[in-house]
């Protein structure tokens, strides 16, 4: 036992369990920051906005599978909540830590006193108050443990203390049981059935159009390697959620693109044609299956998945499987079950598939067009991105233009997207950086999304990290130009217009004040070369282009009913 403060308890623990950075608004656990200055070489950074700091960590969390540490005071912390829901979504570990009521305080109209613990609730697979500073070691424990476990998620520890000082200050005897192999996903590999492995197996054997479906635990799971095996030797093409966007090459014969609805046709075509449909490490939520429309309800399926609750909720399964995504699939692999003749037709009408959609596209990829257009952006960054990027994404328009568009050539690269919150991808590739420091980390988003958390690029400079922003910039959020349009009767008015269109603004000019590095461009053949510099620069970088506001991304490709 060593008797020392409970911030120096957590300096001590956060650096045991291989925590390099925290991200925090102030005031919010003073002395322990000092005790990490101290004591540790873990380096704080100081966002503009709890939701910020919250998306920050939960980049990094996603680029590590290392919890992601957010802090934020009693006031703040429901913004720090609303931060975790996209963690929350994404399956990501982040750990959250606020200041909440202090015992002797409670309903005395103490100052800032809110009760936001039950908020955190719905958002978290562990929300608990520390009120105890005796309790804080095994707390954070548990925090680690819940965070990385099984399915991973947000974690929310409330603090005693506005501050969450009245934990810092006391002195406690620590224990110095650090559970460092819970500061990582996967802790552990929950082992599979092998009679229902040999049965999957068989299935997939037995099949003439089968197709897998890899969610975000083949990921976290790092089953990347194991997956391309299996697909490769029993021949069976690959889509995935947009989760798991990276998990194959594009260029790889078997790959057909991200299925459901921020897809690519020919994904959603072949999931659709596929009489079983093998679902590893996905919920089969309504992204990923297009509101359950892909594959059809009826289609034979397999899943596997660590959580228990996962298999069978959306679509009935004839073999389930609950275990480690790489260990089911290496699992398999052994098994060398034979390939069906059938298979080649099944692999040559995937190909036609492909081919078609790459030749009814290829226009709009090399397009030259003047406003830009948004898939030369995305062509352009699939050409010319590093092999060992990582490639961070916005949702909504930005979300359906790199899912279904943008083409990972090189195993080194890694994608990581926005699980629904507009704005989020511009902080998380600032976590994305601090976690993997010596990668370059390329964001794309749209100037509604850049809006949100634009203040950040005073974060970047100050705290030197250097991202590279690309903003699709059309003055807009056009994502809802057609069903205002609709609304209006194709009659628009200038309310109507004020619903999605914006001022025009130079975000280059802006970044440029704020101390960053600042790129307009306003012709097609300037990208290559704006974002080649950028890639040289060591500073941040905003590549501001202006495009087209009429284009809007194709919808997804749906079967005839």
């Amino acid at each position: 036992m060593e008797h020392q403060t409970a911030a120096a308890t957590m300096a001590d623990m956060l650096k045991g369990y291989g925590v390099t950075h925290i991200f925090y608004l102030p005031a919010v656990l003073r002395r322990m920051l000092r005790e990490i200055e101290r004591r540790t070489s873990i380096k704080g950074i100081h966002a503009h906005s709890e939701a910020g700091a919250a998306y920050m960590a939960d980049g990094y969390a996603r680029v590590t599978g290392r919890p992601g540490i957010c802090m934020a005071q009693i006031i703040g912390a429901l913004n720090l909540c609303a931060g975790l829901r996209d963690a929350h979504l994404a399956k990501s570990p982040v750990i959250a830590l606020t200041g909440g009521r202090e015992a002797n305080h409670r309903d005395r109209w103490a100052y800032q006193e809110v009760d936001d613990v039950p908020a955190f609730t719905p958002y978290t697979k562990m929300n608990s108050v520390v009120d105890d500073p005796e309790r804080l070691p095994d707390m954070l424990r548990q925090a680690f443990r819940a965070a990385t476990t099984g399915s991973p998620g947000p974690v929310h520890l409330q603090l005693a203390g506005n501050t969450g000082q009245v934990i810092e200050n006391a002195e406690i005897d620590f224990d110095g049981v650090i559970e460092a192999q819970y500061g990582q996903v996967p802790p552990d590999r929950p082992q599979p059935d092998l009679n229902k492995v040999r049965e999957a197996a068989q299935r997939i054997s037995e099949a003439q159009r089968p197709v897998i479906v890899a969610g975000a635990g083949v990921r976290y799971s790092g089953a990347y390697e194991a997956l391309n095996t299996l697909a490769e030797a029993m021949h069976v093409p690959v889509a995935t959620s947009l989760n798991a966007k990276d998990a194959i090459l594009d260029n790889n014969p078997l790959s057909v693109g991200v299925v459901g609805t921020y897809s690519r046709r020919s994904a959603n075509q072949v999931v659709a044609e596929a009489d079983l449909v093998i679902f590893v490490g996905t919920r089969a939520g309504g992204m990923t299956t297009h509101f359950w429309t892909i594959p059809a309800k009826g289609t034979s399926t397999i899943q596997i998945d660590i959580d228990p609750l996962v298999n069978g909720r959306n679509y009935p399964t004839d073999v389930s499987i609950v275990g480690d995504a790489r260990v089911t699939l290496e699992k398999m692999n052994e098994l060398n079950v034979p390939v069906p003749k059938e298979r080649v037709e099944w692999l040559k009408q995937v190909k036609e598939i492909c081919t078609s959609y790459e030749i009814d596209f290829k226009g709009v990829y090399e397009s030259d067009a003047y406003p830009i257009r948004p898939e030369r952006i995305v062509n352009e960054l699939s050409n010319g991105m590093p092999k060992n990027a990582v490639i961070v994404v916005d949702t909504g328009h930005s979300g359906m233009w790199m899912g279904g568009m943008f083409e990972k050539r090189y195993e080194g690269q890694s994608y990581i997207r926005s699980a629904g919150h507009l704005g989020w991808a511009f902080p998380a590739a600032l976590g994305a950086k601090c976690g993997a420091p010596h990668r370059p980390v390329v964001c794309f988003m749209g100037d509604l999304g850049f809006w949100y958390h634009m203040a950040e690029v005073e974060t970047a400079v100050r705290a030197g990290i250097n991202t590279i922003t690309i903003i699709n910039n059309n003055n807009s959020g056009n994502m809802a130009k057609a069903s205002i349009s609709a609304i209006y009767d194709d009659q628009p008015t200038k309310e109507s217009q004020d619903i999605w269109v914006q001022n025009k603004i130079n975000f280059a000019t802006i970044a440029e004040n704020m101390g960053a590095v600042g790129i307009r461009v306003e012709k097609a053949n300037e990208i290559a070369p704006a974002f080649q510099k950028a890639l040289k620069l060591d500073k941040p970088v905003i590549i501001d282009i202006a495009t087209d506001i009429e284009i809007v991304a194709p919808k997804a490709w749906e079967p005839k009913t």
